[in-house]
């Protein structure tokens, strides 16, 4: 009974001597000459402007999430589209109240503006975008 045990026991320390071994023979395989250029920030070869430490909007991530969401909902359309003849009218019914459901979500999401990717009523612009910023708010 015990020699189960040991086998999983033999394998989980034969994996972390592994990972010891490889993680040590990488580290004197490496090169290593460290300059202050590496550890500047890398912008598709643009100079960087300003720190390296901002905060993004909010709005991206909401709208990444909003996406995900409906987009996961709406998979599980295709199975109930695929046996639709045979499931009859209390499952018609039910994936009417599912996409009720999901219209609801994002008549909500819309309404309060999450589904905007853009709001131009900025008082002020940073970096490149300050002129621009504020000629569109002078516009309104």
């Amino acid at each position: 009974m015990y020699f189960n045990f040991l086998t999983v026991f033999a394998f989980l320390v034969i994996g972390a001597l592994l990972l010891v071994v490889l993680l040590y023979v990488a580290r004197l395989l490496r090169p290593s000459n460290p300059q202050s250029q590496k550890y500047e920030t890398y912008e598709c070869g643009e100079e960087i402007e300003g720190p390296s430490w901002v905060q993004f909007n909010i709005r991206f991530y909401v709208i990444a999430l909003i996406f995900i969401i409906f987009d996961v909902e709406i998979i599980f359309l295709f199975p109930w589209a695929v046996v639709f003849r045979d499931l009859g009218l209390f499952a018609f019914i039910e994936m009417l109240i599912f996409i009720a459901i999901l219209l609801v979500g994002l008549a909500y999401a819309w309404k309060r503006g999450d589904l905007e990717w853009v709001r131009l009523n900025l008082p002020y612009g940073i970096g490149r975008y300050a002129r621009r910023s504020m000629t569109l708010v002078e516009d309104e």
